[in-house]
């Protein structure tokens, strides 16, 4: 079972907003979710993202892969950079117990 943080199309004709959930890959896009992580709405300038830090880091440390649009939204959140920060951390971590 792959899954993807990927965007929920929501919103009426012609406005799109959007939600950032977490589904299987094989699920279609306004399909059956695991969990609703955030939301973004791209039509305000500047777009709005919201997403839960403390749920998308949770799914990617557990192998969830966020979407190319969705990766581009966890950058502008910070989140990513986060995460990334995390994992090297981590690495280094357990380079020193091993040496």
């Amino acid at each position: 079972m792959a899954v993807r943080i990927r965007l929920k199309r929501t919103g009426k004709k012609k406005a799109p907003s959007y939600r950032v959930v977490v589904a299987e890959s094989s699920a279609p896009r306004d399909g059956r979710i695991i969990e609703n992580i955030g939301w973004y709405n791209p039509r305000v300038e500047p777009s709005a993202i919201n997403i839960n830090e403390e749920k998308a880091l949770g799914w990617l440390k557990n192998g969830a892969r966020p979407t190319e649009s969705v990766e581009s939204l966890l950058k502008r959140a910070g989140i990513l950079q986060r995460f990334e920060q995390s994992r090297a951390a981590n690495a280094s971590a357990a380079a020193s117990t091993e040496a």
